[in-house]
């Protein structure tokens, strides 16, 4: 055993002098360098020697026998984490657990989910993700990656990485395939302030009908029951006027009491294609628990969009009852919401049917069950028409999904 590996545990145990005993070992004699030291750690049953009454101190040891020290060390109390680390894989064997560099393993974790999908459509507008396709059918296999780590007790860091593959009609992979960096973005505190900066989803306070879509952009949050949000940034996942910057602000307050829930919100994006013009948009909302597990949503939705024979408002409500859960096996759920919104009432829905960009009006209806743990299945029915005013032209869209969750 080294000098300074021997010095360094005794220290590290902190053993007085009284609590050890009369010289254990006889190749150590009073006068030698290590003599203290090695006495404190017979005296704490660190180390034995050889069972002779001897140390052994000028012979070479294995990294199985070193790390059984450390281990002794470890269980008296010691701060021994170079050592620990320095051994991490022969501790593991002897099966120590080290709790220093379980913490620091744990600092960066992988998740991520599988979602495999079908759509059909039917109607007078066969649509694909907005654009016209002579298709009446779509699946989808979109596997999410999530990386997280702390950066320290008050900041994490998070991305996400996305690959999708398409299979249109009876063609299998249609060779439509990519990947995607989604995310990376941080969340922190400044202060009493909730802070999240980067590329991150954002999806509005009525939980997506205005907008659910990536945008680089910071955003900061102050309060618990009644809550604070302003953001600023680019909404990248909304066409834009070519050449013109897509800035995106907005401002939410919720709260809630009791059985309700209530928030209005203001947001505001620039340079929208679909309106070819700035697009703001103010939206009030109340939910109420009406019993366990069952819960009425609703909200009103105004825009400052201005066109002939297009509504310029709109409104959402939604009646749900329980919701499948991942982590509970059997967990289940149904919803139902009417949608009646104008042109300018939404930006990036986050509806799985074929909507109209002029506007549009109908239902859905939809249930959920967890086949077993981290695996849900859904299945969601629109029927949907347009809001354009002398135009009947309708759409449905059947749409099922199972999501792997790892």
């Amino acid at each position: 055993m080294k000098k300074s590996l021997v010095l360094a545990m005794a220290m590290a145990l902190g053993v007085t002098a009284s609590a050890y005993a009369a010289n254990p070992f006889s190749d150590v004699p009073a006068g030698h360098w290590a003599y203290d030291s090695i006495n404190k750690l017979a005296a704490a049953g660190v180390i034995e020697g050889y069972g002779d009454s001897t140390f052994g101190g000028d012979k070479l040891m294995t990294r199985y026998e070193m790390a059984q020290i450390v281990a002794k060390a470890m269980a008296k109390g010691a701060n021994v984490d170079k050592l620990a680390a320095e051994f991490a894989d022969e501790l593991d064997n002897l099966g120590v657990r080290v709790a220093a560099l379980e913490k620091k393993a744990d600092n960066v974790k992988i998740t991520g989910t599988i979602k495999a999908s079908y759509s059909s459509y039917d109607g007078d507008k066969l649509n694909v993700d907005g654009k016209k396709a002579p298709t009446n059918h779509q699946g989808r296999l979109r596997s999410d990656l999530w990386v997280k780590g702390d950066i320290n007790d008050d900041w994490t860091y998070s991305a996400m990485f996305r690959n999708q593959q398409f299979f249109t009609n009876d063609k299998g992979n249609s060779g439509e395939e990519n990947v995607a960096f989604q995310r990376a973005y941080v969340n922190g505190k400044l202060g009493g302030l909730a802070v999240q900066a980067g590329r991150y989803n954002k999806i509005d306070i009525t939980g997506g009908n205005i907008h659910d879509n990536r945008m680089d952009g910071v955003q900061v949050s102050y309060g618990k029951d009644v809550k604070l949000t302003a953001g600023y940034g680019k909404a990248t996942g909304v066409e834009a006027i070519k050449d013109k910057d897509n800035d995106f602000a907005y401002a939410e307050l919720n709260g809630k009491l009791g059985a309700v829930d209530a928030y209005a919100a203001y947001y505001k994006f620039d340079n929208v294609n679909k309106t070819a013009d700035d697009d703001q948009i103010w939206t009030v909302g109340l939910g109420f628990d009406l019993a366990k597990d069952l819960k009425l949503s609703g909200s009103y939705i105004k825009s400052d969009y201005d066109k002939a024979g297009v509504d310029d408002d709109g409104y959402v409500a939604t009646l749900a009852y329980k919701g499948a859960k991942a982590a509970q096996a059997g967990s289940w759920g149904l919803s139902a919401t009417y949608y009646d919104q104008g042109a300018g009432t939404f930006v990036a829905h986050t509806m799985d049917g074929t909507n109209f960009d002029e506007g549009f009006k109908g239902y859905s209806v939809g249930a959920n069950y967890a086949l077993a743990k981290n695996i849900v299945a859904g299945v969601t029915y629109y029927d949907l028409e347009t809001k354009e005013a002398g135009k009947n032209t309708d759409a449905q869209t059947l749409w099922s999904q199972v999501v792997f969750s790892f």
